[in-house]
């Protein structure tokens, strides 16, 4: 039997966090469908709860929701993925402008911060704790993004970030991330210094590298939803 919920765990925002963080984690692939009966099972709740936390992820664009056929996690073409990085590159570079532009007494404190981020991510891979390392790539881009204070700016490279990640499951295999940490140093390197202009080539860079990475493999598209949430 599965283990009981506490009533927050069972909310339609906990459960779509925990399927979401499966996604990210590539513990669930691009194609994997997600049936009600089983995430009623595993999460201890009823269908309707079950379809809120669904209809949730989809307006992320992280399962499609098909009629009659079910709830799947979204399986990204390969036109999505030159769009998402395309967008990216847009948005990253006007990030990298806007946080060498207003950089305060807080500057050294933030790249510092940063820097640990980084660590952690190169720690991760040297681990083979590849999960934490996806997790951690993406982190860092959505923590520079958050030195700009602007949130709308943050909720929308989030969303790109999460639906890159959802990409990299697709396309790439696990432990092979394209997203590297040494490149993740230079940025912040060139922003310490205060060279603008080459942070922001490194940043666009950065992202046609990780875009050039990706490589066309189908996902399996099954999954055993009790195995993937511990249950």
């Amino acid at each position: 039997m599965p283990t009981p919920k506490s009533s927050d765990a069972a909310t339609p925002a906990a459960i779509a966090e925990r399927i979401r963080d499966a996604i990210l984690e590539h513990r669930l692939e691009p194609g994997a469908k997600l049936t009600e009966a089983q995430l009623c099972d595993v999460f201890g709740v009823k269908r309707g709860t079950v379809r809120q936390a669904l209809s949730l992820l989809a307006t992320e664009h992280l399962i499609d929701l098909e009629p009659n056929r079910g709830a799947f996690v979204a399986s990204p073409s390969l036109r999505e993925v030159h769009e998402v990085f395309e967008m990216r590159r847009i948005v990253e570079a006007a990030v990298i402008e806007r946080v060498c532009r207003d950089r305060d007494g807080q500057g050294a404190v933030h790249m510092k911060a940063l820097a640990k981020m980084i660590e952690r991510e190169r720690n991760a891979f040297e681990h083979r704790d590849f999960r934490s390392w996806i997790r951690l790539s993406g982190e860092f881009h959505t923590a520079l993004a958050a030195l700009t204070g602007n949130r709308v700016l943050c909720n929308c490279l989030a969303g790109l970030v999460a639906r890159s990640t959802l990409i990299s499951a697709l396309y790439e295999s696990l432990g092979r991330s394209p997203c590297s940490f040494d490149e993740h140093a230079q940025i912040v390197d060139a922003i310490e210094a205060g060279n603008t202009e080459q942070a922001a080539e490194l940043m666009v860079r950065h992202l046609e590298t990780v875009e050039l990475k990706m490589l066309d493999r189908p996902a399996r598209g099954a999954a055993d939803l009790r195995e993937v949430f511990g249950v």
